[in-house]
């Protein structure tokens, strides 16, 4: 169906400053315009949105990944109460990177639980629903009162690779929590599974120990939900070509590429880094092998299929 047809009348497409390319993409998917929106700062750094056409009884949703810094967030909370004091008639948070979405579950005395915190702040402001791809868990969904709607980015992944020829591909959970993903990718690439056994002596650094599975002359992909220091999949690549894989692939759906991010995936043994735009990757953040894929046609058809009451899961193929 080519753009959004005869039902395009009372639906209108919003986007903060977090990632404009990825609306302005999804955009194009909808054959819409992005709806007219003034986003400016006061003198003392406060920002200020407004929402510059008539949205009264429109499906509005607005793009907005959370990722820091925290205005993103503040910037999403202010346009969904904008959009929501305008009479907007349902209002959809289209959240391609679920900020603070890590802090899910008090593991240390005295935390604060931040996931369920910025779901709390979603609801109040006044979102009706919510449209993620690849939460840190997927129990996420139940922080929320209203619907969620959990897209996976595994799709687009899985026709990246199915157009290289790999030798004897094994997919490679870098942890026993990314085996349930792993096995995903094994199933639909007919891989073969391994897992490595990581212990992490504390936060952000990343110990392999042990690797259960054959990878000996085998290509290699690693797959995770997301790439923060890079600290995992560095040390996995080389815990693999120590035991005799031949090319080692990583795919992660979030690249925040934080600090020394860049310096570990430029001298791991790795031969291509694939992300995808749920964030904004700014050019110092972009490298030789890393390649960058679009879900802004996952999350168009997604919006597509919400406006016209439609089912959503079959986007998770």
């Amino acid at each position: 169906m080519d753009g959004m047809g005869s039902y395009a009348r009372g639906f209108k497409l919003l986007t903060g400053g977090a990632n404009h390319a990825l609306a302005e993409e999804i955009a194009r998917g909808l054959n819409v315009e992005l709806c007219k929106v003034t986003t400016s700062r006061f003198a003392d750094g406060e920002i200020f949105v407004r929402i510059d056409e008539n949205i009264r009884g429109h499906d509005v949703f607005i793009v907005q990944p959370t990722n820091p810094p925290a205005e993103n967030i503040l910037e999403l909370m202010l346009l969904i109460d904008a959009a929501r004091r305008a009479s907007a008639a349902r209002i959809t948070c289209v959240m391609p990177y679920y900020g603070y979405s890590r802090q899910d579950r008090k593991d240390q005395p005295r935390v604060a639980i931040g996931a369920k915190l910025v779901a709390n702040l979603i609801q109040v402001a006044g979102a009706d629903r919510v449209l993620g791809i690849d939460f840190h868990q997927h129990q996420l969904q139940g922080f929320f009162d209203i619907p969620v709607d959990h897209l996976y980015a595994l799709p687009v992944f899985v026709s990246h690779y199915r157009k290289k020829i790999l030798k004897d591909l094994v997919v490679v959970a870098p942890d026993a929590g990314s085996a349930k993903m792993a096995r995903g990718f094994a199933k639909r690439l007919n891989a073969t599974f391994a897992i490595i056994d990581k212990r992490r002596p504390a936060a952000n650094v990343a110990e392999v120990v042990n690797v259960v599975g054959e990878v000996a002359d085998r290509d290699c992909l690693i797959p995770d939900d997301m790439i923060d220091t890079a600290g995992t999949v560095s040390e996995a690549s080389r815990a693999l070509k120590a035991l005799g894989a031949r090319d080692i692939y990583v795919c992660a759906t979030h690249a925040l590429l934080s600090g020394p991010a860049m310096e570990r995936l430029a001298n791991a043994p790795i031969a291509e880094v694939a992300v995808t735009d749920t964030i904004a990757i700014p050019p110092d953040r972009r490298f030789d092998r890393l390649k960058v894929l679009s879900v802004g046609e996952l999350l168009s058809k997604a919006i597509r299929y919400t406006h016209s009451e439609q089912s959503v899961s079959s986007l998770f193929d």
